[in-house]
């Protein structure tokens, strides 16, 4: 197909129809981003999210209304990125019961978030809960470190 037969002739479109069509593995080898990368980046895009400090633990607030429990994954990747993730399924339109979608304006398919974690966060000691369509996942606060107090030194005489 020619994007020029709709007036799609500007660069962007060109890419965006180049990205549709060339395989995965070909998108590798010419160094341009993969259809799975452009996914990606599209899901973190339109997957927003609060954070907030509190004196103990950072809480990572997302909107997950429809969505399972069951479908929500949250994960620790290299000891220090918080990844937010799952997807949101329609069912498909129920003909036997009469009835079909009119409009389709609620987002569905994959949604990812990643969070670099501070230095005080506790990987260990992470919970989630989704309750009304609201996940909250809290990273707990390392303590402190204990100041260092300093060390003496017995003076001998030699």
């Amino acid at each position: 197909m020619d994007v020029r037969v709709f007036g799609l002739e500007n660069p962007v479109m060109s890419t965006l129809h180049h990205l549709m069509n060339v395989p995965d593995e070909m998108e590798k080898g010419m160094g341009a981003p993969t259809r799975a990368y452009v996914q990606d980046a599209r899901a973190m895009a339109s997957t927003p999210a609060d954070i907030k400090e509190l004196p103990s633990a950072y809480a990572f607030i997302v909107d997950m209304p429809g969505v399972k429990p069951v479908d929500i994954k949250v994960q620790v990747e290299d000891d220090r990125v918080l990844v937010i993730g799952g997807e949101r399924t329609r069912g498909s339109p129920g003909e036997e019961d009469g009835w079909k979608y009119l409009r389709m304006e609620r987002r569905v398919g994959k949604f990812m978030r990643k969070f670099a974690l501070p230095d005080n966060a506790n990987v260990d000691a992470i919970t989630a809960v989704c309750q009304n369509g609201l996940l909250t996942v809290t990273v707990q606060k390392l303590p402190p470190a204990e100041p260092k107090k300093p060390k003496t030194v017995e003076v001998r005489v030699s």
